[in-house]
């Protein structure tokens, strides 16, 4: 498979690179301090997970709190 590191840009191919998808070792620790520096984030979900429990888990929680 053939990609572009995403930090440099160069291009790389899983095939022959060892640290797929980045083109080199510097690149893939770049990376890492990105994430430990938080400068990626990951989204909150596109759903509330409350939404998705049945009505009978909602009715009794909701009793509960009264």
């Amino acid at each position: 498979m053939k990609h572009n590191c995403p930090i440099c840009r160069k291009p790389v191919d899983s095939t022959t690179d060892a640290d797929f998808p980045f083109c080199s070792e510097r690149c893939r620790l770049l990376d890492l301090g990105n994430w430990a520096a938080e400068k990626y984030v990951v989204s909150d979900p596109f759903f509330d997970e409350e939404e998705d429990k049945p009505e009978s888990n909602k009715r009794k929680r909701d009793d509960d709190e009264n």
